[in-house]
């Protein structure tokens, strides 16, 4: 299982239906117009078959205080932050310091997703990480964490996400 979480507004949902379509055309072609989304209250479940099925479960950013009881059987995780609200910044990193101290999760592998790369007002990654003393987060955590720029919207970046996704879904099985 893969969990999905970050903030609300983040692009979580548009992310996942992405991926799915793009894995529908093994990761090549137009992805064409974003599909409408809606913010998620709840839970969805997504299979996204990248040589073999992947469950994605994206948990709304409402949510978070629910967060720890769906860690069960959590393999891989894709934590998405909004790299055009700097506002937003000491959510996330408070959301993703719970989650990698959370003893359950400490055996998945993380994929740290700056999403909306492509909005004119985005803050770049390398500023981002500072902000967030991302490097000192990543030495202490026992987790083995990734990070990756994208745009759900546009597309950018979700061909490796998918790479990624296939080779944590290999190793966990």
């Amino acid at each position: 299982m893969c969990l999905l979480l970050g903030a609300a507004g983040v692009g979580k949902t548009l992310l996942v239906k992405r991926l799915q379509n793009l894995s529908a055309h093994d990761g090549k072609g137009d992805l064409g117009d974003p599909p409408p989304t809606r913010p998620t209250v709840g839970t969805n479940l997504t299979n996204i078959v990248v040589q073999k099925k992947i469950t994605i479960r994206e948990l709304g950013g409402c949510m978070s205080p629910i967060w720890p009881s769906y860690y069960g059987n959590c393999h891989a995780l894709l934590f998405v932050l909004d790299a055009s609200d700097p506002t937003q910044l000491s959510v996330s990193c408070s959301q993703l310091l719970g989650l990698l101290s959370a003893e359950q999760l400490a055996e998945a592998s993380v994929l740290i997703l700056f999403n909306k790369i492509d909005l004119p007002c985005y803050v770049s990654v390398e500023e981002l990480k500072s902000l967030m003393r991302l490097p000192d987060i990543i030495a202490c955590a026992k987790q083995n964490i990734t990070t990756a720029e994208i745009s759900a919207r546009k597309g950018t970046g979700l061909a490796g996400v998918l790479r990624w996704l296939q080779g944590t879904h290999r190793a966990s099985c």
